[in-house]
């Protein structure tokens, strides 16, 4: 049955279960490292498939499909990415192709590692919070310094227990800024330009934050008292999980031209890097549009077909589907805030250690990005351009060179993207491209991956044996939770350096630096 078709139900269908020989049949290479996948790899497909993984990456991707094809009929657990993408692909007002990138995983309906673009004008056209996910701008900032990597040795322990003293880290971690649920209304309102109001940005920083860190359709007062309530104790927190903050030094250039653009220059330059997000009141947002979704979704004359009831969605310009995208907008004012808070103490811990200003040590905002987002933006689709909401879950915009939203002073070169590696291994920032532009609506990966469950990273690795791995690399290290070192080891995420490179041999995104670790702060 079609998904457009009036006689359809919201209720789920189940998914198709096959062999995996049959499952891979739908499958197909195409000019490596991107793969197809046909109508018909699940019901009522619209558009088909098409993911980004090389010979590192494939594996894992296939071994999660086939490990499905054999699970128990009703055993719990996300469907296998590649069918998560499928479904995807099955939802209304879908154009060109349902993308996964090759950092992908299951998710919450969506996986994460995925972008699904939907054509604005048409009526039957969905935004799905499962394509955003819980922690609405979820993202990652990088500020260089004009230390190096001498410099901070000899200092390395002092620096990192500041970090950890100055910046509010764990689950149940609470703020140090002072705020009522008024002054965060304004805050989700007004995103970094309240923080610069308030002191907590210097004003040039906004400059080189995606959408300059404010999003102009949120509506702070359409975001619930629940989620107001999560939100006052939690601005100016890392929070927990995969949340980080990180020293980091320059290892290695390869892009001399746009390294020196972003004041990347040299090897041993020291930076610092931030992971985090909207925290509870992100969540609280999310989980509110999914129950308002719902309950439309029973009274709804033309009934959406899904595959997954977790793929719960609204016509983008319903009421439940407009509030949504303006309490989304909130939340990821809330996440430019947060992070911006988190830079003010952070910019203290450096100064405190080393005696100087932020301002001399060149702290600069090198970019600001986010990889959980539903954002209306225009591309070219079979010859001409329409308005599409953009989903990207685990996802990062990366716009070409030239393009009019890119930062002035990064024109030449690209949209900057920030890619976070694994705990105590290298991360990377990439710029977008053109063909990115063509192939994945502007869109590159955000990290590596998860291979293994956070339960299955602490039932197979030990915690002596991921600190002792750590020291040896020489990264010092402040946990809140040392039951976190084990679920964020580097053997639980696939290797960041094979997804980064999958990206670039397809020309999605082009790298410009590697970074690697010498100390982090984690919740």
């Amino acid at each position: 049955m079609s998904s457009s078709s009036s006689s359809s139900s919201s209720s789920a269908s189940p998914v198709v279960r096959r062999p995996f020989e049959e499952d891979k049949k739908f499958i197909s290479r195409m000019e490596s490292p991107r793969w197809h996948i046909d109508k018909g790899f699940v019901e009522n497909m619209n558009v088909p498939v098409k993911f980004y993984a090389n010979e590192k990456i494939m594996p894992a991707v296939m071994d999660e499909l086939q490990r499905y094809s054999v699970r128990p009929a009703g055993e719990a657990g996300f469907l296998p990415a590649l069918k998560q993408l499928g479904n995807v692909a099955s939802l209304p007002g879908i154009v060109g192709n349902a993308i996964g990138l090759p950092d992908i995983h299951s998710g919450y309906g969506f996986a994460v590692g995925s972008v699904a673009a939907f054509d604005a004008s048409n009526p039957r056209a969905i935004v799905s919070p499962g394509g955003v996910g819980f922690d609405i701008n979820c993202g990652v900032r990088l500020l260089r310094t004009n230390l190096t990597l001498s410099d901070v040795e000899p200092v390395k322990e002092q620096l990192v227990q500041a970090l950890y003293d100055c910046i509010p880290v764990g689950v149940g971690s609470e703020g140090v800024v002072p705020v009522n649920q008024d002054t965060l209304r304004e805050a989700l309102q007004y995103g970094m330009d309240w923080s610069v109001r308030e002191g907590y940005s210097w004003v040039e920083d906004k400059y080189h934050c995606e959408e300059q860190g404010r999003l102009l359709n949120a509506n702070a007062s359409e975001v619930s008292r629940r989620a107001m309530i999560r939100g006052v104790p939690q601005l100016g927190t890392l929070g927990a999980g995969n949340h980080y903050a990180e020293v980091q030094v320059v290892d290695e250039i390869y892009d001399k031209y746009a390294a020196k653009q972003l004041g990347l220059e040299r090897q041993g330059q020291v930076c610092l890097m931030m992971h985090s997000g909207s925290r509870g009141l992100g969540h609280q947002v999310a989980t509110d549009a999914l129950q308002l979704m719902c309950k439309a979704a029973m009274t709804r004359k033309n009934p959406i077909h899904l595959n997954d009831p977790q793929l719960s969605c609204a016509p983008i310009h319903s009421e439940e589907g407009q509030l949504y995208l303006r309490s989304m907008a909130a939340a990821a004012n809330f996440a430019w805030v947060n992070r911006s808070t988190i830079t003010f103490m952070a910019r203290q811990a450096f100064s405190k250690v080393f005696k100087q200003d932020a301002d001399d040590l060149d702290m600069h905002v090198v970019y600001d990005i986010s990889h959980n987002t539903a954002k209306l933006e225009e591309h070219l689709v079979d010859g001409a351009v329409k308005q599409l909401l953009v989903h990207r879950k685990g996802a990062t915009r990366a716009f070409p060179p030239n393009h009019p939203l890119v930062a002035s002073d990064y024109q030449s070169i690209g949209e900057p993207v920030l890619i976070g590696g694994s705990m105590g291994t290298c991360s990377y920032v990439l710029v977008g491209t053109h063909t990115g532009e063509k192939e994945t609506f502007s869109s590159t990966c955000h990290g590596a991956g998860r291979v293994l469950s956070r339960s299955g990273s602490r039932r197979k690795l030990d915690y002596d044996h991921v600190t002792s791995e750590l020291a040896d690399r020489g990264v010092s290290m402040r946990v809140a939770s040392p039951k976190l070192i084990v679920e964020e080891a580097p053997e639980s995420y696939k290797d960041v350096t094979a997804v980064v490179n999958t990206c670039h041999q397809a020309g999605i995104s082009s790298k410009v630096v590697k970074m690697r670790p010498i100390a982090v702060v984690k919740g």
